[in-house]
């Protein structure tokens, strides 16, 4: 061997390539729970018990509801355990974060522990203005990672993408639960939980027309793709693949080409894109 550092040093740099192989694996795998995002509307015992079933609860595991989004959040708490409790014996405990108890170690350490997560519907804005940037948001990332299954409905569902719907139009001053038109510079999008990625929901999507406001989503994201779910109906999102649960349909829009911007009230030109729609039992896969 005419140099043996340069062997030496070669056998580090095939270890440190095969380390670094293995910890992106392992990196990979680390996210092993699910996530189950329903479009809001009425939740059957049928959805419920399929949220169950993918929790694989045991004995000694407990759920937590996140009840933030809400403006009536004992409510929300309550009615989600009243008709839990007919389902699943295991405890049901109400997390009520604010500013202050955002901080509080012991809560946060119980609620990454939970086996089951479950986010309500209201206002996706309340929530993300409670959580963002504080330990109750790692708690959930880190409750995820580590098996637990995320849940949420309507406000609940919003908030499991990187760039979250408000619903709130930039350009028109009053609230309206669809979008007139399709327009650029229009929908107003925040930081959400980012569970998801590369991904943009609507909710209550069948039922309040909201093909409009996931069209300009996509004008605003072209390279994400659009789910919008309709009520009564769940995403069960394993990794990259998607399983349609509950009793109604899912939207499906992604790769828009030849979007032309007009100077005329903001109105968009959309030469194609890909669109789908499925029911309970179907899967398909992003990126």
């Amino acid at each position: 061997m005419k140099n043996p550092s340069d062997f030496i040093l070669n056998i580090k740099i095939v270890i440190t390539i095969l380390l670094l192989f293995f910890y992106g694996i392992v990196q990979a795998q680390n996210t092993r729970g699910q996530l189950f995002i329903i479009g809001g509307g009425d939740r059957s015992n049928a959805l419920m018990t399929q949220l169950i079933n993918i929790s694989d609860l045991k004995k000694d595991d407990y759920i937590v509801v996140l009840p933030m989004s809400s403006g009536e959040p004992v409510e929300s708490y309550d009615y989600f355990k009243a008709q839990f409790q007919k389902l699943i014996p295991n405890p049901i405990i109400m997390m009520n974060f604010n500013k202050t108890t955002v901080h509080n170690k012991v809560l946060n350490d119980s609620l990454q522990n939970a086996k089951l997560i479950f986010i309500s519907g209201g206002d996706q804005t309340r929530f993300m203005d409670v959580v963002k940037n504080t330990p109750v948001y790692t708690s959930i990332h880190k409750a995820y990672k580590n098996g637990s299954t995320i849940a949420g409905t309507s406000a609940g569902a919003a908030v499991m993408c990187e760039h979250m719907i408000t619903g709130n139009q930039k350009l028109q001053t009053k609230y309206s639960e669809t979008f007139d038109n399709v327009r650029y510079d229009n929908l107003e999008t925040t930081v959400g939980l980012g569970l998801v990625k590369n991904v943009i929901i609507d909710q209550h999507f069948m039922k309040r027309s909201r093909y409009n406001r996931l069209l300009s989503a996509l004008v605003e994201f072209p390279n994400h793709i659009g789910i919008g779910i309709d009520e009564s109906t769940a995403l069960i999102v394993r990794d990259k693949e998607i399983e349609i649960a509950g009793e109604s349909e899912v939207v499906v829009i992604k790769k828009p080409k030849g979007i032309i911007k007009s100077k005329k009230d903001n109105l968009v030109s959309i030469k194609s894109l890909e669109m789908a729609i499925y029911i309970e039992g179907q899967k398909f896969k992003i990126k």
